[in-house]
């Protein structure tokens, strides 16, 4: 009897065990999903930043990193050859300098101008206001030579001066006539039809050629401008065939030699930035209590260290990340989350450690 008992208890010490065990699962939920809904992990990893020259292309001269090597912002990475646009630049210069000379040479031959203007102006004034005063001399000796030669006609008629006298007069008369149409002829042509309060028209003329020269002047600007222009985008040119360090972070991979030609935007050196993230998944009633903007402190399984982190990104999971219908209890397809927590540096905690966030922190606020 003693033998036949023996499986007996055992099967019953099974049975046991087996009952035990799914009231435990019933009531606690130790099933792979529940522990997984309790206890988030996720790996930690780095942002790689692929490095490319912008918008320019040329032979690689300087490959100033090595992988594995950690950089600065701002340290140099790599450099092409800048032979020709150094060269450019230089024609550039030359071209800018020449038309500076043409804009100082054009300006003053342009203010000579006006000056000149200003200076016969002057002179033509001062000679109509002569002429004037001719004019005017010349006048008063007509009316005189005409008073004179009617008193001598009246005592020639009445038998006081000889015949000689009066031709005499009206010779000084037709004299003094002709003197004062030439006069008023020179003064016509010096004012050259202008009439009071207008400029001369010659002077006008003179202003008007140095005026011209004024837009000589605007446009060789403008063609300096564009020079200038032309030189900056030469400059932006030769500065983007220096590549730099957008951030600190450790140098993975080299794409380009020394000795190669480079095209533009195409990768040469992979960049492990200091920015870290790791991501985790978790149910509805738990992202009801994040929002994107918090922070989360996570431990690392190695060290037990914690890690404090902001979350950067809280939205559904793809479809293998739902909880399935795999429990006991009948529990229905439930959707997950995506949680992305960038970390705080911290010294130690380096890419490819796993961290875990437990169901405390995540419904703690």
């Amino acid at each position: 009897m003693a033998v036949k008992s023996k499986p007996a208890r055992v099967g019953i010490v099974f049975i046991a065990l087996l009952i035990i065990g799914g009231l435990v699962l019933m009531y606690e939920g130790n099933d792979a999903v529940a522990l997984a809904t309790r206890h988030k992990d996720g790996i930690l990893t780095a942002e790689q930043v692929k490095l490319s020259f912008d918008s320019v292309s040329g032979r690689l001269v300087n490959e100033a990193v090595k992988e594995g090597q950690l950089v600065k912002k701002g340290d140099i990475i790599m450099q092409l050859d800048s032979t020709d646009t150094d060269l450019a630049i230089e024609k550039v210069k030359a071209q800018i300098a020449q038309l500076d000379a043409q804009i100082n040479s054009t300006s003053g031959s342009m203010g000579v101008n006006f000056f000149r203007a200003d200076t016969n102006e002057t002179q033509s004034f001062r000679q109509i206001d002569q002429q004037r005063a001719a004019v005017d001399s010349a006048q008063a000796t007509l009316r005189n030579a005409q008073l004179d030669y009617e008193r001598n006609t009246a005592l020639f008629e009445g038998g006081a001066v000889a015949q000689a006298v009066v031709d005499n007069a009206r010779m000084n008369l037709d004299v003094a006539q002709a003197n004062v149409i030439q006069q008023e002829q020179l003064l016509e042509k010096l004012l050259g039809g202008a009439t009071d309060g207008q400029s001369l028209p010659t002077i006008e003329a003179e202003r008007q050629s140095a005026a011209n020269m004024a837009n000589d002047v605007e446009a060789l600007r403008q063609q300096k401008k564009q020079l200038e222009v032309q030189l900056k985008e030469l400059e932006v040119a030769k500065e983007r065939l220096t590549l730099y360090a957008p951030e600190d972070g450790k140098i993975l991979n080299v794409l380009s030699k020394q000795g190669e030609m480079v095209s533009p935007s195409t990768p040469v050196v992979l960049l492990e930035s200091s920015r870290a993230y790791y991501d985790i998944y978790v149910s509805e009633e738990q992202a009801a209590y994040l929002h994107e903007g918090d922070a989360i402190t996570g431990t690392t399984v190695a060290g037990e260290k914690k890690v404090t982190g902001t979350i950067r990104l809280l939205a559904q999971a793809p479809g293998f990340a739902d909880l399935k219908q795999t429990r006991e209890k009948g529990q229905s397809d439930l959707s997950a989350f995506q949680v992305r927590i960038y970390i705080d540096p911290q010294e130690g905690v380096i890419p490819g450690m796993t961290i875990g966030v437990t169901d405390r922190e995540l419904v703690k606020k």
